[in-house]
């Protein structure tokens, strides 16, 4: 399903793109497009894909990619540490979670909250003594370098961050703070 015919010119002002080289792009008048973004002509289905198809491939080529506003320095922790030395990590850094690794495997997320909920189901001090493996949530997603960070604006919403990776790699991560350098 195609977008509203509507959000033709809000694009194509968004991406700095005249009438003219819009329709050179696509391989239609000037005039077809002026008058689709005026109201005055409903294209055929063709058209319209195609239009959308253009635009969708600038802004693709020209938006920012997760590689591009990710924190490459990933401070993680390891399954072997404890949560004692894992809290002092997130308090030196400033950070709320950590990526858990074994290894080079990610594990899953070591998180304040986490901690938290465990130092209230017992004594908060033998918390400190606990493994790091003992107290992980699930793995964030990882993405690859190359995703629209558009696309990771969902998933921070519902985790707490997002690793990048390239060829298979972590190299980076994305919290809400990386997501605000998006905004101009």
């Amino acid at each position: 399903m195609l977008p509203k015919l509507e959000e033709i010119r809000r694009i194509r002002l968004r991406l700095g793109l005249t009438q003219r080289k819009l329709a050179a792009l696509v391989g239609v008048s000037t005039s077809l497009i002026n008058q689709i973004e005026s109201g005055r002509s409903k294209p055929s289905y063709e058209t319209a894909r195609k239009i959308f198809e253009v635009l969708n491939g600038l802004e693709a080529k020209n938006s920012q990619k997760a590689g591009d506003i990710c924190s490459r320095s990933v401070v993680s922790a390891s399954v072997k540490d404890t949560a004692a030395y894992a809290a002092e990590l997130m308090r030196k850094h400033g950070f709320s979670q950590l990526p858990v690794f074994d290894g080079e495997r990610l594990i899953g997320l070591i998180t304040e909250e986490g901690i938290m909920r465990k130092m209230m189901s017992g004594d908060p001090e033998r918390v400190g003594k606990s493994l790091v493996s003992q107290i992980t949530d699930a793995p964030p997603p990882v993405v690859d370098a190359s995703t629209p960070a558009r696309a990771i604006i969902p998933l921070v919403k519902y985790c707490k961050a997002v690793l990048v990776a390239e060829k298979g790699k972590i190299v980076g991560i994305i919290t809400a703070a990386d997501l605000l350098k998006m905004v101009e």
